[in-house]
Order: C-alpha cells, then sequence, then structure tokens
C-alpha cells in the first residue's frame, strides 16, 4: 500500500482553495474544529454519570 506523498498534498491543497477559495477556508477549519470538538464532548458523555449528579442534586 502506498503513502500519500508530499506531491498528493500539495495538489489536494490546492483543490481546496480552488473549491472553497482563500476567505473560506478559515471559516471551514472553524467549523471543522467545533465540530470535532462536539463529537469528543458527545464520545464522552456517560448517561450513568448524569444520573449520579442528580441523584446527588435531590
Amino acid at each position: 500500500m502506498q503513502r500519500i506523498g508530499l506531491t498528493e498534498i500539495l495538489l489536494i491543497l490546492v483543490l481546496i482553495v480552488l473549491l472553497f477559495g482563500g476567505r473560506k477556508i478559515p471559516e471551514l477549519m472553524k467549523g471543522i474544529g467545533q465540530g470535532m470538538k462536539e463529537f469528543k464532548k458527545a464520545s464522552k458523555f456517560d448517561p450513568a454519570d448524569e444520573d449520579k449528579e442528580v441523584a446527588r442534586k435531590e
């Protein structure tokens, strides 16, 4: 199996710039970062922990 080389990475980056434009890329990266943050937060969520916390408050 071949690895992705520098040439392929540069080609992908050029295509992204052409498709989205230079001004949209920071917005796009911010959205991706927020999505990843929410995904990590949701994957760490344990309903059992929430039940224990609710029981403590009562």
